[in-house]
């Protein structure tokens, strides 16, 4: 009897000690087995980009007369969870009048477009050149709705015009450039040459 009661805590100990090694391993599985959801939403097939595409030139027109051409270094196309386009590496767009002559051009550094809204945005140091006026302007974003044939912009903008220098609040203009105008003018300044 002497003889079980000594063995009976040495079984113990080593049962005890056999457990908590695997308890550990346990808890260290559940918590390195975890996934982080949007992780998880990276990899889904549908949100990758079904096209990628370099050096692309896009021309639109209406009745057989150019509207827009744009070029763009990178495209990259989505499907999912809505059609949406991405110019990860800026644009620059050209926009034509009615008589096929280009009145204006739209550079940024970065733009999108939801296709089915018809709406493009180009962001990150926009730069509008009017042909028709000299004027070149620098604003920090600009949209194209071609659905109502509007471009505009909310930002603060910078007009410059030779010597001439115009300060607003926001930006507005027919997809033709027939009729730019600046909104909430702050001021125009003009600088001797």
């Amino acid at each position: 009897m002497r003889n079980a009661m000594r063995q009976s805590p040495i079984k113990v100990r080593r049962h005890t000690a056999g457990v908590l090694p695997c308890f550990v391993l346990l808890l260290l599985s559940l918590v390195s087995c975890r996934n982080d959801m949007e992780k998880v939403r990276l990899f889904d097939p549908q949100n990758l980009p079904q096209q990628n595409l370099d050096t692309v030139r896009a021309v639109r027109s209406l009745g057989g007369k150019k509207q827009m051409v744009l070029v763009a270094p990178k495209v990259v196309m989505y499907d999912h969870p809505e059609r949406k386009t991405i110019y990860p590496d800026g644009i620059n767009m050209l926009i034509f009048g009615s008589n096929d002559k280009v009145t204006a051009s739209i550079k940024a550094k970065y733009a999108s477009s939801l296709d089915e809204k018809k709406i493009i945005e180009a962001r990150k140091d926009v730069v509008i050149i009017d042909y028709r006026s000299g004027d070149t302007s620098y604003l920090n974003s600009i949209i194209w709705n071609s659905a109502e044939h509007r471009i505009f912009s909310r930002d603060t903008i910078k007009s410059v015009n030779g010597a001439r220098v115009t300060y607003g609040d926001g930006f507005e203009s027919d997809d033709e450039f027939t009729a730019p105008r600046i909104l909430h003018q702050r001021g125009t300044m003009t600088f001797d040459e």
